[in-house]
């Protein structure tokens, strides 16, 4: 328990105590990296109830903060956690939580840095698209916790005069995250969280640009067509239609803005639109 542990100015004789030059930011500094080290010892000045130093019992609690640090990432990651195993994922987030300990008491904002440690991670090399899952996972998470809006009725698009085409801006759902991969990781996601038996999908199948959104209740994760993604990156960026178009142009010649229109209003995450042009910036 947190109140099962406190800090004497004066600790009993004979018991080490903090450097009376130390503040209070660094004895709490001394406390975390204890906290996440199992070879440190506890920090001086730390006694329990009956104003003893417990070594057993500052281990209790480091333990308690540890698990529920891989516990956060364990509901974050299930797909991962899936693809290799409990006892596996287990130590791999116990080595995540001891590198980077959280930097915010808000832990929704915890794991952001895992997909690029499981990228890193040797023992999970022999799963290259684990660590690009794993990004997929993250923005399920933080599509989630987006903030809210309305689509744009597919009526709205059909008002747009063909010559104000090329400078209409298009503003998207602000939960969108685009997760492009060289691994088919919408099939490996799906084929992993709906339960089935397969763990795995072909790695002989296509890499995958996947667009994550939630525009409404629920999370979905589809799979874009060939230029999609690019498209959407520009439009993210304010860029007008016109010039997004150049970018889906440029990854495939083959790249259908109509087809790709018609499914950003199927997946209702275009919010509004704009024709005003872009405000140039001078310099100072």
């Amino acid at each position: 328990m947190i109140d099962s542990i406190g800090v004497l100015a004066s600790p009993p004789e004979g018991h080490e105590e903090a450097p009376a030059t130390q503040g209070f930011a660094d004895r709490q500094a001394d406390f975390a990296r204890a906290i996440l080290d199992p070879y440190k010892p506890a920090p001086a000045g730390l006694v329990g109830p009956d104003g003893r130093p417990s070594a057993k019992r500052f281990a209790v609690y480091r333990n308690n903060v540890v698990v529920g640090l891989i516990e956060t990432l364990k509901a974050a990651y299930p797909v991962v956690r899936r693809l290799v195993g409990e006892e596996f994922f287990t130590a791999m987030a116990r080595d995540y939580a001891m590198a980077e300990p959280p930097a915010s008491p808000i832990m929704l904002d915890y794991g952001a840095g895992f997909p690029a440690f499981v990228g890193c991670f040797e023992p999970a090399a022999t799963l290259p698209y684990l660590e690009d899952v794993a990004r997929l996972e993250r923005a399920w998470v933080e599509a989630y916790h987006a903030a809210e809006a309305s689509s744009l009725p597919p009526s709205a698009l059909a008002q747009v005069p063909a010559d104000g085409l090329p400078r209409l801006r298009l503003v998207l759902h602000p939960s969108i995250r685009i997760v492009r991969s060289a691994f088919p990781i919408v099939g490996i996601w799906q084929v992993n969280i709906e339960g089935d038996d397969v763990t795995a999908t072909s790695l002989e199948a296509s890499e995958d640009d996947a667009l994550v959104a939630r525009p409404e209740a629920e999370v979905e994760i589809r799979r874009l067509p060939v230029g999609a993604a690019a498209f959407m990156k520009e439009l993210q960026a304010g860029a007008p239609i016109v010039e997004a178009v150049k970018e889906g142009l440029s990854v495939s010649p083959q790249f259908d803005l109509a087809g790709v229109l018609r499914g950003m209003i199927e997946a209702k995450v275009i919010v509004g639109c704009d024709m005003t042009p872009a405000r140039s910036v001078e310099a100072a």
